[in-house]
């Protein structure tokens, strides 16, 4: 394929909020045009978009329910036809649903790892025969899979097996394409995180602040450019893992 603008393009899953919405803006500053994928967050990926586009990038809104096979698969036919190359790929949609163990259903426990797990996998693949020499993955994980939190059982497992999966694509793909993780800690809280709690949580940190998205885009971006590390996973949680 003749591709018609030499800007490479960085493809971002989940970029219409949260981590993803940060990593997407900072990679636009870079100079990617950005592939800003959405499910849900319509609004959110199309006003990112927008903005890119003001700022002189070049943006693309691409949604796509990763839980469906089918769907990854177009979405990478729509980023074939795009008129740059794919360079970088960040999987950082994701689900964190709260539950107990033994009361999770096997709906439930398919539906997290179909997003959090199987959706990263089958990214990567796609991705890998569109990027050629050069390419660069980078996956989401959570600093929390050193630890049982009991909560989050589902999330838990599928982001202990998002670093695994990480390395084996690291294997599997060298030395075309280098592909590691960043394990993000305390940045944002979720919907159900009770106010106080967070503050409990902050304050156990060795550092006791939050981390902030920004934070969280400047370690993938270290990943993108440092081209002598593949297979990592790179921890960004302000001392949370010490204790």
């Amino acid at each position: 394929m003749v591709y018609q603008n030499d800007r490479p393009l960085a493809l971002v899953t989940g970029a219409g909020v949260r981590l993803g919405r940060a990593i997407a803006d900072a990679l636009a500053e870079k100079g990617y045009a950005l592939g800003v994928h959405y499910h849900r967050s319509q609004d959110g990926a199309e006003e990112l978009a927008a903005q890119i586009t003001q700022k002189g990038g070049q943006a693309y809104p691409l949604p796509a329910d990763l839980t469906e096979p089918d769907q990854i698969a177009d979405l990478f036919q729509r980023v074939a036809a795009l008129p740059h190359r794919l360079k970088v790929l960040v999987n950082s949609a994701a689900v964190m649903p709260h539950g107990r163990l033994r009361e999770t259903s096997v709906a439930d426990w398919d539906a997290t790892l179909d997003l959090n797990l199987r959706a990263p996998w089958l990214c990567a693949c796609h991705a890998a025969g569109l990027m050629g020499e050069g390419g660069v993955i980078v996956n989401l994980s959570d600093a929390g899979t050193v630890k049982a939190w009991t909560g989050y059982p589902t999330y838990l497992v599928s982001k202990a097996g998002v670093e695994m999966l990480t390395r084996l694509l690291a294997s599997d793909l060298a030395p075309a394409i280098r592909v590691n993780a960043v394990a993000p800690g305390l940045i944002l809280p979720s919907e159900d995180t009770p106010p106080e709690t967070w503050e409990r949580l902050v304050d156990r940190l060795p550092l006791k602040q939050p981390g902030t998205p920004e934070a969280i885009a400047q370690a993938v971006i270290f990943l993108i450019e440092n081209s002598y590390v593949t297979g990592q996973t790179l921890v960004v949680d302000g001392g949370y893992q010490l204790k």
